[in-house]
Formats: structure tokens, sequence, C-alpha cells
């Protein structure tokens, strides 16, 4: 089968024939149809990821159809049109995810390929209503804001919410997301245009935090937040702290601009605000996540779609964060 494999980080991804994976019981070989790409899979490219191994195929989010199964009580998933959750062996703790805990396409060879092997556990039945470009936009993202909005953030219909970065992936399904509850949703961006894209789909209101008085233009416009989902931490963190409305939730699940800078820690336990890491999320959350997806009928947001043999020139456009949602991969 053929398949992008990342054989160094100094190397451009090479599309080339690989074995296609054999099956243990409880395992799927799924036919790829679309796959997309996530931060994650940039990360790994240049080498600025823990645990990379070499070579590997990338790849966390994928659609497609079941090929074949590993065992005869698995057999009526053939042939089903399927969504993969990329979070594999959460474990018992819906807290935290246990020991065993892997991302799709790293350790584990990804969906950039024509074939996946992956758990039969780990399979959904993919929206009928959706494209493959727009099915396989779902999984990562979508589960990483799902949770962070709703299982660690409690937010609820009528919630004033803040996503800080609205442009990427993980920023426009949280913006769906949160306005599919009936969430009242407010961003942030560094560029107009993609402000502008938000506010066509639903958000209240934007503001660029190029701006020096970015937060200032918020508190004008909202007032203060009752969730606040944030992926990238930096020196302008401070600021929403004082966005906060009392009993108010910070949800964090990356660092992109850096480290959080000191805090004054009296704001938060005088007005009983929480700080709330969160990472991906457990089979629960996936399958919550599909169900308001498919109730609600949401449609990702898809940038540009690239042919799978073209999955380095896909990965660099990410690279210079320019993209309004998902890029896709065509298999």
């Amino acid at each position: 089968m053929k398949a992008i494999v990342l054989e160094a980080a100094d190397k451009p991804l090479a599309y080339k024939e690989v074995d296609k994976p054999t099956l243990q019981p409880g395992e799927a070989l799924v036919k790829i149809k679309a796959a997309a790409l996530n931060r994650r899979d940039y990360w790994i490219t240049v080498g600025k990821y823990a645990g990379i191994k070499y070579p590997t195929i990338l790849g966390s989010d994928g659609a497609g159809i079941v090929a074949e199964v590993g065992s005869e009580a698995d057999k009526h998933w053939l042939e089903k049109e399927v969504v993969i959750n990329p979070a594999s062996e959460w474990g018992d703790n819906p807290n935290f995810q246990s020991g065993n805990f892997k991302i799709l396409g790293l350790p584990a060879d990804g969906t950039f390929a024509e074939y996946v092997k992956v758990s039969v556990a780990d399979l959904y039945p993919k929206p009928t209503y959706l494209s493959w470009e727009q099915a396989a936009s779902i999984p990562l993202a979508a589960l990483t804001t799902y949770r962070a909005l709703f299982t660690k953030g409690k937010a609820v219909k009528g919630s004033k919410v803040l996503i800080t970065g609205v442009g990427g992936g993980t920023g426009a399904f949280a913006l769906q997301l949160a306005m599919a509850a009936g969430c009242q949703v407010f961003v942030t961006s560094g560029s107009g245009d993609k402000l502008d894209r938000a506010k066509h789909l639903g958000a209240a209101a934007g503001v660029n935090y190029k701006a020096q008085d970015w937060a200032e233009q918020l508190a004008q416009l909202a007032g203060g937040f009752d969730v606040i989902v944030d992926s990238a931490l930096g020196d302008g963190f401070v600021k929403l702290v004082d966005l906060c409305n009392p009993g108010a939730r910070i949800v964090i699940f990356g660092a992109t601009a850096g480290n959080i800078p000191e805090l004054n820690g009296r704001k938060f336990f005088y007005r009983q605000i929480q700080l709330l890491g969160s990472m991906m999320g457990t089979p629960d959350d996936f399958k919550e996540m599909m169900e308001l997806v498919n109730e609600h009928q949401i449609i990702p947001v898809i940038d540009e779609v690239f042919p799978l043999s073209e999955a380095d020139a896909a990965v660099k456009k990410m690279e210079h964060s320019s993209q309004f949602g998902k890029i896709v991969l065509r298999a």
C-alpha cells in the first residue's frame, strides 16, 4: 500500500510503498478515504514532539471503510463507513489518561496511508450527511475541544465562552460546538479575515489579540466570561484571568505561545476561578461529541484539500498558521 512516511526530522515526507498491516483479534483494517492534519503532525515533522520514532506514518484523523477485521465477532463492521477515534487505551479513570494511553499517528502508524490498523473499539459510524473530507476533519480537534468545553469547562446553554486563536482546527470546532450547545461565543485571532469568518459562523464578536487593548475590548464587548478555552498560554494569559466572571473555568490544552507567566493567585481564590488542564478525551467524550455533531448537523470547516501524495505541502502550509479550519488529505 502507499503511505506518507516520516523518515527523519530533516527530510521531507516520503510518499512510498509500505507493507499493509496485519491484524490481531479485536483490530480492524480501515481503507482510508480522507485524513486530516493537526498541529501535532507539524510538530512531529520538525522533531519537536515527545517519543518520536523513525520511520513512522503520521496522521491521527481519518475516515474510511472497514476492509478487514481480526475477529469473527467483529464481522458486522465489515464494509461500514467509519470515523476513527484517535485516542486509544484511555484507561479506567475518566479524569486522566492511563500510562498506556496512545494517540494514533505516533507511536502507532497513522491515517496518512491507504490503510490503517486500529482497535475495533475506536470505530464510530460516519455521519451520513458529511463528505469523507468533512468526516475526517472531526476526530482529534472536536474531541479535544468537546472535553475542554463541556467535560472540564462545564459550559451550558447561556454560558459566555471565550475561544482564543479561533483560526485553527480546534478553534473552529470549539466555536461550532459551543454555539450548538447554546453558548454565547466570543473569539480572538491575529487575523482580521479569520475574525470575520468566525463572525460569519456565528461568533458574537471577536478582537485581534495583536491590539494593545485586546483584553479591554473584550471586557467592553462581553463584560466577563464563564468559560475560557486557550491553547496558547504565553504573556497574554495574564489578561485572561481579569476577563473571568466569578466561578469561571479557564481550560488549557496547548502552549503555542510559551509558558504561563507569573499570576496573581489571590484573584483565583477570591473569585473562585478554576484553571484546568485538558488533553484529548475519553471514549464517552468521543461518543457524546459525535452525538452533538450529528444532532446539530455540524459541518466541519475545511480550509484546503490536498491529495495524499502532497502531504508534505499540506504540512508546510500548517507551518505558517494561515489556515482557517482543517487541512485535509484525500486518499
